[in-house]
């Protein structure tokens, strides 16, 4: 589903630690803005793709108490990816992802000493 997942894969591993985590922060933050906004559901689900990758490549570099935190962060991420086209149809959905997208959002950015 994601195009040029190697491209991205090594262009974001040139990155130290907090800028990764501050990138996975921003594309969580876009899927709190997006999901909310959006009538297109490939749009949320490509950032939802995104931010599995970017936890994928990134947890094992950080402390493990933080790898547990996106460990669970990115199977949450899953469910919503797997049954985004259908929930993706109701408001109320969309609103409880846009929610939780951003909690995930301002914990990425803590991890990554940024803020």
């Amino acid at each position: 589903m994601m195009p040029n997942k190697e491209k991205l894969r090594e262009r974001y591993l040139r990155d130290p630690l907090p800028r990764r985590l501050g990138g996975l922060a921003a594309t969580l933050g876009r899927v709190s803005s997006v999901a909310r906004k959006s009538s297109d559901p490939t749009n949320v689900a490509r950032l939802l793709e995104e931010a599995k990758y970017m936890i994928e490549w990134t947890a094992a570099d950080t402390k493990p108490e933080i790898a547990a935190e996106l460990v669970s962060m990115q199977t949450l991420l899953s469910l919503w990816l797997r049954a985004w086209d259908d929930a993706s149809q109701f408001k109320a959905q969309r609103v409880l992802l846009s929610v939780q997208a951003k909690f995930w959002s301002d914990r990425a950015l803590d991890f990554s000493g940024l803020a």
